[in-house]
């Protein structure tokens, strides 16, 4: 049995600690600032923990703690508090999405003090409760060794093809900046498929948009999940999406992968303007930008804005 701390018991960080729980016999030492959200983990089987310092008192030496809060000053302002009441060879974990020069920046920090830092690139959204979670796991080789059990847990069941739903990228930063890349091609294909349904909006046709995505599904070259995600979004929200306002929001991570490739002078041209397109849903918006946000409703869970006669 292994051991590990987790802070921040939100959308993602709950089921996470849910995931462990129920398909393991590993112990988990939960915190979060909301009580509540710490009782519904003990009543998955997770100990509750009161403060950060109680957390880090309940678990053994060599500690792992995962950090599962927004990125930026909530992440910071967690890391920098951890570190004073963790001791050398202890592991922090940030499984949000943290920037990946952020991460190098933060176990520069650490190190001076011999905790280790890892940064996993989590994807998986609401969904990963069920069917697990792909990381994208960069930092020391020692932390991970010790991180691996858990790591296990939550991804997908591995196969004999292609192995665990888990891999090391490399040093720190590399999970974080794996995902942020995936990020960003996800933004060009859920645009791809906005627009594409944005055009039957406009047809001269009378087009049931569930039942297409379905029928995609089935053997065409464009199936995926996120065509799945459209077609559960059409049947929950209706052919025209009525009820939602034409707003994409974006969480950062488009805008890295682009600023990334203007540095290194790599054209991302498909990217680039599926993320121009987000920030032009903010002030004028149309059917595209519906899908866009239903889409991003399903797999992760995002809030969508929705009309006051909706």
């Amino acid at each position: 049995m292994a051991q590990i701390g987790f802070i921040g018991l939100g959308r993602m960080g709950g089921n996470m600690v849910a995931r462990i729980k129920r398909d393991s016999d590993h112990e988990v030492v939960a915190f979060d600032f909301d009580v509540k959200a710490v009782g519904n983990a003990t009543k998955k089987g997770a100990v509750g923990a009161k403060s950060l310092a109680d957390l880090v008192k309940k678990l053994d030496a060599p500690r792992t703690v995962w950090i599962m809060v927004p990125a930026g000053d909530p992440t910071q302002e967690t890391v920098d508090k951890l570190a004073k009441l963790l001791d050398k060879g202890d592991t922090i974990v940030d499984g949000g999405n943290s920037k990946w020069t952020d991460d190098m920046a933060r176990a520069k920090v650490l190190k001076k003090q011999g905790i280790n830092y890892v940064d996993v690139g989590t994807s998986g959204g609401v969904w990963g409760l069920e069917v697990g979670y792909c990381m994208m796991v960069g930092g020391p080789n020692v932390a991970i060794k010790r991180l691996a059990p858990f790591l296990d847990i939550l991804a997908p069941p591995p196969d004999e093809e292609h192995g665990p739903g888990w891999g090391h990228m490399g040093p720190t930063g590399s999970g974080h900046y794996v995902k942020m890349v995936h990020n960003g091609i996800e933004y060009g294909m859920m645009q791809a498929y906005a627009e594409g349904f944005g055009l039957f909006e406009a047809s001269e046709f009378e087009l049931d948009n569930a039942k297409i995505a379905h029928l995609w599904m089935r053997g065409s070259v464009v199936r995926s999940w996120l065509c799945e995600l459209a077609a559960n979004a059409f049947e929950q929200e209706g052919n025209d999406l009525a009820a939602l306002e034409p707003v994409v929001a974006e969480s950062g991570e488009g805008r890295w992968t682009v600023e990334d490739a203007v540095e290194k002078r790599i054209p991302l041209p498909v990217i680039t303007a599926a993320l121009f397109t987000r920030y032009e849903t903010q002030s004028r918006g149309d059917f595209a930008a519906k899908v866009n946000a239903a889409l991003r409703a399903q797999f992760g869970g995002h809030a969508v804005q929705r009309r006051a006669d909706g």
